[in-house]
């Protein structure tokens, strides 16, 4: 797995060995669709390689709407909302509201530290992501398209950017299509942020409504899309719907990218079948076999045991029974020896530090959770931490201007239910449980070295 906070474009990629010569929707496995060919190339495929694997756009695509909508695509930036629903809702806007052709957004910014999917995909088949683009874009009625990447991220920013003039040359899109370098911050990736970046602002999310999908990038119908959404929907323009669903499962089908990591083997990007059992996928990462807590769905996701969850499909519906979701698809596993009270109070004062700082919940709530957390994981607690802290969780949650505030609370519930044990052992200042496995490791959650000195703007 890359290091986080330096300029690598891509993590190790783990698939199943497929065939290569996908210009047929037989030649794709069932596991290899987005990731066909990655094993042949540890670099951006060019524009003729990528048509010789997937085949040329459709010339007429069609009813792509009703084919996404059929398929059942939900978005794999972490929302996991109905993709048809909101291409149809884009196109209704564009034809009825007196605001100009509609515009398309790939949202590339990947801030959740726990996640290289989005970047892995970009940094290999950029190709993919803008045929959804310009697919999208023609379903929806855009006249121009934005992919919005880190700013940091030089190396993945040359490679769509070189990707997008390999196809000017080839005169094969009908719409223009610029690349944005963003200010990196975790809330920076929120679709109203891009909004307000792209219209002159800060990259920081504002209030709604109006959204997006009704008023966004220069007032108009705006489709804001993650890249791993847009290069299903260029698979599902291909292929047809009914062959998207022969993977997956009935309420979530096609495939997806996860990221696995922590006490595993193999670290790295997975292409699994939606409704994979977790138990599996973690097989598929070489999971530690003392392995007993997991993070799912990233920074705004939960902590759980793993037995608890082994059975369970990787799938928005089966998580959603035990308050959790994929999220943007990670799986993080705790090292025995790692406290996962410990890691927990490290990601929320990183979070606090993330806001936008535009609301209270942001400005003073996070903060104080932070603390409070804090203060239960070094055993030094002041005042009765764990009733105030419950308390502030119940306050902010809810009240945010945007959904940081949300996620954080997510996190710090799901740890003191998952890690209950150590919060009484560390409260009673005795020693903590994964002191049993040796030393303590003094940190593993991945997070950025340092924050960007690169503003909002």
């Amino acid at each position: 797995m890359t290091q986080h906070g330096g300029d690598l474009t891509a993590a190790p990629v783990r698939t199943e060995q497929g065939s290569t010569a996908a210009s047929q929707a037989d030649g794709l496995s069932q596991r290899t669709r987005l990731t066909a060919g990655w094993r042949d190339f540890d670099r951006p495929v060019t524009l003729r390689e990528h048509l010789r694997r997937y085949g040329p756009l459709p010339r007429r695509p069609g009813a792509l709407i009703d084919a996404v909508t059929q398929a059942g695509l939900t978005g794999r930036g972490g929302a996991s909302f109905p993709t048809g629903v909101k291409m149809r809702t884009v196109a209704t806007n564009a034809a009825r509201l007196a605001r100009g052709p509609a515009v398309v957004v790939a949202n590339g910014m990947e801030s959740e530290p726990a996640s290289e999917k989005d970047q892995a995909l970009l940094a290999r088949a950029p190709h993919l992501v803008l045929d959804g683009v310009v697919l999208a874009a023609t379903a929806v009625g855009a006249d121009v398209a934005h992919v919005c990447l880190p700013r940091g991220k030089r190396q993945l920013i040359a490679s769509v950017t070189g990707a997008i003039a390999e196809r000017e040359r080839a005169a094969v899109d009908p719409i223009p299509i610029s690349v944005h370098g963003l200010p990196h911050h975790y809330v920076s990736s929120e679709e109203t942020a891009l909004v307000h970046w792209l219209n002159g602002g800060e990259a920081k999310p504002t209030a709604v409504p109006p959204r997006p999908f009704r008023r966004g990038v220069q007032q108009r119908p705006t489709l804001l899309d993650n890249v791993e959404t847009l290069a299903h929907v260029a698979l599902i323009a291909r292929f047809g719907a009914g062959w998207f669903r022969q993977a997956g499962l009935a309420d979530a089908p096609g495939t997806m990218l996860t990221t696995v990591s922590g006490a595993v083997e193999a670290p790295g990007v997975y292409e699994i079948e939606a409704g994979t059992p977790v138990g599996e996928l973690l097989k598929l990462g070489g999971a530690h076999a003392d392995a007993g807590s997991i993070l799912i769905g990233g920074y705004f996701g939960s902590w759980h045991d793993v037995a608890d969850v082994a059975r369970l499909p990787m799938a928005p519906p089966a998580l959603r029974r035990i308050g959790a979701s994929p999220g943007a698809g990670v799986l993080f596993v705790l090292p025995p020896d790692a406290c996962g009270l410990s890691e927990t109070a490290r990601v929320l004062a990183w979070l606090a530090d993330q806001g936008a700082g535009q609301c209270g919940p942001c400005m003073f709530g996070l903060p104080a959770i932070a603390d409070d957390f804090a203060q239960i994981s070094n055993g030094r607690p002041t005042g009765p931490v764990h009733d105030r802290l419950d308390r502030r969780l119940r306050t902010i949650e809810g009240r945010g201007a945007c959904r940081h505030p949300d996620g954080a609370v997510r996190l710090a519930r799901s740890a003191l239910s998952a890690f209950a044990a150590d919060v009484h052992s560390h409260l009673s200042r005795r020693t903590c449980l994964s002191a049993r496995h040796g030393r303590p490791r003094a940190a593993v959650l991945p997070l950025p070295r340092t924050l960007e000195a690169m503003g909002w703007q």
